[in-house]
């Protein structure tokens, strides 16, 4: 903390209950006073007040560690607090578990999906409450209009009898927000819900936010995204290491305030800087995989950052799993330092040096049951043996270092990997990777779930690694974050390589005209491949 930052709220700032405060008139519909929580003897809460009102969206902001999940999962009744009481109505309740809450009203969407992989999207929105016809039998069709209108609302294009299986991290984020929908919920909690979601999606989600709102309902909104919690909030409640740092109204305020009070300092957006590039590290000719992208082809070069941009379902993602050989390609080739790459096999990307970050941490990125220095040192064991022999001492010194590196906050290095918070486990890959240096580093939605302070700290860390000589490829779905990163921007629409921007000449508006088929041909300033 910076000297002079007041510790406790100044009166514009007051804690809900205090006297002299402002909030909007009548009672609460779901409140917490004074609630603490602690795992294994560390305090992930301390004494922390919130009031969610009817029609109102409200904003939760904090960094990772500050205790937003925590405190998700009191009202969620994942977790019973500690100390402190929830109230519904202005009544003290108990929350035995998450039915309870449900049956409350209150609909909850998590940060990490909690999909079941071989149910239908349907059959997932309506787990444990599917409709009935006659026979006590499930009305299977009943269940897919319903969701097909949810979709409809949403402006999503999914299919209902879809298994969830396959679905990408946003299109289970997707279902996840039509589950909450089809509760009809009093209070709907979302906790990162845009996190992998392209500025048309996010509009979407704030469309219906606004019907939520217009019915009554109130909506507590958790994002790292700042502009997200101006555009679509009137409060904001601020959490730090635990503790209540304020709650106001978010007209008056800055982002400069808001930041301050989340990371207790100033923190300065980087700004895009262009280094020197050297020889071709990737070539990717031509690559098909059908049904999925077609004719892809684009080159980056040592110290280039390159961004795949365009909306979800473009093929962005895929055509990065097959560079790294995750998934097999019908065409095509990719090339690294001009010699051929195996296709379908990761173990011989990486021992050509290439590093891959993925979109679903969970899933893809993470051993979850491993321990957190385990799991950094995983892709970096060879240089870690000595005379054959891994040591303790030696990968808990080499992770603690990265750890620190990337402000990962936890208890001890032999925790698994499970016990952290989204975006530390988020961190954890990142740290995995990095500390590789590779030849090339395939980054997708590398800050998704990354509190603002270590956001500026991973941006650091990819212009380094750039500037080092790294060919780093970036798919990200926020376009501050492509416009602060890239050299070069490659726009995909239906699987296309559709426009090829340099930084000098790309704009939010150009990238999401080029992705939504708008872009005109004056406009594409080098052609669809680099």
């Amino acid at each position: 903390m910076e000297p002079g930052l007041p510790t406790q709220p100044d009166p514009t700032a007051l804690a809900p209950g205090d006297p002299g405060r402002q909030d909007p008139a009548g009672v609460p519909v779901l409140a917490a006073r004074h609630a603490s929580k602690s795992y294994a003897g560390v305090a992930a809460l301390r004494d922390v007040s919130l009031e969610l009102y009817a029609g109102e969206a409200h904003a939760l902001i904090g960094e990772n560690g500050a205790g937003k999940s925590t405190l998700v999962k009191l009202l969620g009744g994942v977790l019973r607090p500690d100390g402190g009481t929830l109230e519904l109505d202005g009544t003290p309740t108990l929350l035995g578990g998450p039915a309870d809450a449900r049956d409350a009203g209150i609909a909850v969407i998590y940060q990490e999906p909690t999909l079941f992989p071989d149910l239908t999207v349907a059959e997932n929105v309506f787990i444990g409450r599917q409709p009935l016809r006659r026979g006590r039998r499930i009305d299977f069709r009943g269940m897919e209009r319903a969701v097909s209108e949810i979709f409809s609302r949403l402006g999503v294009r999914l299919d209902p009898d879809r298994v969830a299986r396959g679905l990408s991290i946003a299109e289970q984020q997707l279902v996840e927000i039509a589950k909450a929908l089809s509760l009809d919920a009093r209070v709907v909690i979302m906790d990162e819900p845009t996190a992998s979601l392209s500025p048309v999606e996010v509009e979407r989600l704030f469309r219906v936010v606004g019907a939520l709102r217009e019915h009554g309902a109130a909506v507590l909104f958790i994002s790292h995204r700042l502009e997200e919690a101006f555009a679509l909030c009137q409060r904001v409640t601020v959490l730090r290491d635990g503790g209540f740092v304020m709650s106001r109204a978010l007209a008056g305020m800055t982002a400069e305030e808001l930041v301050r009070a989340m990371v207790g300092r100033d923190v300065l957006a980087r700004e895009h800087t262009a280094g020197a590039t050297g020889a071709t590290v990737l070539e990717v000719s031509r690559l098909t995989r059908e049904g999925v992208f077609v004719d892809v082809s684009f080159e980056v070069r040592a110290g280039e950052v390159v961004a795949l941009a365009g909306l979800v379902g473009a093929g962005r993602t895929e055509v990065a799993r097959a560079v790294f050989g995750i998934d097999r390609y019908d065409a095509g080739s990719v090339r690294l330092s001009g010699r051929e790459l195996k296709r379908g096999s990761p173990t011989a990307a990486m021992a050509a040096g290439v590093g891959f970050v993925p979109e679903d941490r969970r899933q893809h990125g993470l051993v979850m049951d491993m321990s957190i220095a385990d799991n950094i040192s995983l892709a970096s064991l060879p240089r870690l043996r000595r005379r054959g022999l891994l040591f303790t001492r030696v990968e808990r010194a080499f992770a603690a270092d990265w750890a620190a590196r990337l402000q990962v906050k936890y208890g001890r290095m032999g925790n698994a990997v499970s016990s952290l918070s989204g975006g530390n486990q988020q961190k954890v890959v990142l740290a995995k990777w990095l500390s590789r240096r590779p030849a090339l580093l395939i980054v997708d939605e590398p800050t998704r779930g990354i509190d603002i302070g270590t956001k500026t700290e991973v941006h650091k860390l990819i212009a380094e690694l750039a500037a080092e000589g790294v060919a780093v490829l970036v798919i990200s779905s926020e376009l501050p974050e492509v416009l602060a990163l890239a050299d070069r921007i490659l726009v995909m629409r239906e699987g296309r390589l559709v426009a090829t921007l340099p930084r000098a000449q790309a704009t939010e508006e150009r990238i999401i005209a080029a992705g939504t088929g708008q872009l005109l041909d004056t406009d594409n300033a080098e052609g669809a491949s680099a």
